[in-house]
C-alpha cells in the first residue's frame, strides 16, 4: 500500500461487532493499529461516507472506505561518504558503533556530518524512513556520547523497533567514568528528570512539589553497579589523589542526558562532562566518558533476542591505562 489510492471494504457478517481500528489494522498487515487510529482521527476512514471512531463496532453490510495518507516524502539530506563501524546489519536494520563527536540527526547547528547523513549514503533506500530530518532513527545517543545506534531500514522495522523502547523491553547497559567512590556499589537511582526551568538546555532531578508531594518530572530509573575504582595524582588534581569509580548503567527509561543527570544528582558526574560535572575536570579528557556499550532487543527478521556488544573506544582505554586501581 505505498500509494494513496482509495481502499474499500464490506463488512461480512462474520466481521461484525468488531472495533473498527482492530478490524481494519487486520486488513492492512503493513500497518499498525496505532496508524490506522491516526488515520481515523484524521477522518480517513469512512462507514458509509461517515466518520467514525477508533472504538465503533463494524455492522455487517457497511461499507469501509480509506484514504490512506501519502508516502512520505524522501529526505532532502544529501548523503555523506563518512565511514561507519557498523556492528551488525540484515535487511531491516542496521546497528553502528557511533563514536564521539558525531550528532545522530540534522540539528540547528548540526546540518551536515551527522548520523544520518553517513547512513544515508551507506543506505540510501532509508530517505523517507520516519521523518525527513530523522530517517531511520529509532533512538538517540548524546553527541559526546559514543557506542550502539540502532537505524530502521523502513517503516515496519522502525515500527517494530519502537515499541520495544516504548514498553521499555531494550536491555541497555552503558559503561561510565564517574568522580569519586560511588556508595553502595550497586544500586538503583530513580528520580524524575525534567527541564530546567531557568536553563532549557540543561536537565534535572525535579523534587517534589510541596503541595501535591508529586514530581513534575518524568519518571527516571537507572540501575548501576561499580566495575573498578581508580585513583590519579597529577598536576590536574594538585597533587592530591583523586578517585574514580568505573560503573556499569543500564537504563530502564530513556529521558535526555539520564545517566548524566543522575549521576551528578548523587554528587558522582560522569568525568569530562562539560554540561553537568566538574568546572575544573581532574582528567584530560576531550569528550565525556560515557559509551553504549552493550544492547540487547528483538529483531524485526525472527522476532528473536539478539545481543550487541560495542568495545571501549581507544580514547576510554587509554584514560583507564593511565589510572592506578584502587
Amino acid at each position: 500500500m505505498e500509494s494513496a489510492a482509495l481502499l474499500s471494504f464490506v463488512i461480512e457478517n462474520e466481521d461484525a461487532a468488531q472495533r473498527i481500528d482492530r478490524w481494519l489494522a487486520g486488513r492492512l498487515p503493513d500497518r499498525s493499529r496505532t496508524e490506522v487510529q491516526r488515520w481515523i482521527r484524521e477522518g480517513l476512514v469512512r462507514i458509509d461516507g461517515q466518520p467514525v471512531k477508533a472504538g465503533q463496532r463494524t455492522e455487517a453490510g457497511q461499507s469501509i472506505t480509506v484514504t490512506p495518507p501519502p508516502p512520505p516524502t524522501p529526505s532532502p539530506l544529501a548523503p555523506e561518504a563518512i565511514p561507519l563501524v557498523i556492528v551488525y546489519e540484515d535487511a531491516d536494520l542496521l546497528v553502528v558503533d557511533k563514536p564521539a563527536g558525531m550528532v545522530v540527526h540534522p540539528a540547528p547547528g548540526h546540518d551536515r556530518g551527522t548520523l544520518v547523513h553517513a547512513v544515508l549514503h551507506h543506505c540510501p533506500d532509508l530517505a523517507g524512513v520516519g521523518g525527513e530530518q530523522r530517517p531511520g532513527i529509532v533512538h538517540r545517543l548524546d553527541k559526546e556520547t559514543s557506542g550502539l545506534i540502532v537505524v530502521a531500514k523502513h517503516d515496519r522495522a522502525l515500527r517494530y523497533l519502537q515499541a520495544q523502547f516504548k514498553a521499555r523491553t531494550v536491555y541497555k547497559q552503558y559503561l561510565a567514568l564517574v568522580e569519586g567512590r560511588l556508595t553502595p556499589p550497586r544500586g538503583r537511582i530513580n528520580a524524575p528528570i525534567g527541564r530546567n526551568p531557568s536553563d532549557h538546555k540543561r536537565q534535572i532531578v525535579l523534587p517534589p512539589d510541596a503541595r501535591t508531594g508529586e514530581s513534575s518530572g518524568r519518571a527516571a530509573i537507572t540501575d548501576y553497579a561499580v566495575l573498578a575504582v581508580y585513583a590519579a595524582r597529577g598536576s590536574r588534581t594538585g597533587n592530591a589523589v583523586a578517585v574514580f569509580s568505573l560503573v556499569s548503567a543500564e537504563l530502564h527509561t530513556g529521558r535526555t542526558h539520564q545517566i548524566r543527570v543522575h549521576f551528578a544528582w548523587r554528587q558522582h558526574p560522569v568525568v569530562g562532562d562539560a554540561t553537568y560535572g566538574l568546572k575544573r575536570q581532574r582528567l584530560a579528557l576531550d569528550r565525556h566518558f560515557l559509551h553504549a556499550h552493550r544492547l540487547r532487543l528483538r529483531l524485526p527478521c525472527d522476532g528473536e533476542e539478539h545481543e550487541f556488544i560495542a568495545p571501549l573506544p581507544a580514547e576510554l582505554q587509554d584514560v583507564l591505562a593511565q589510572l592506578d586501581s584502587v
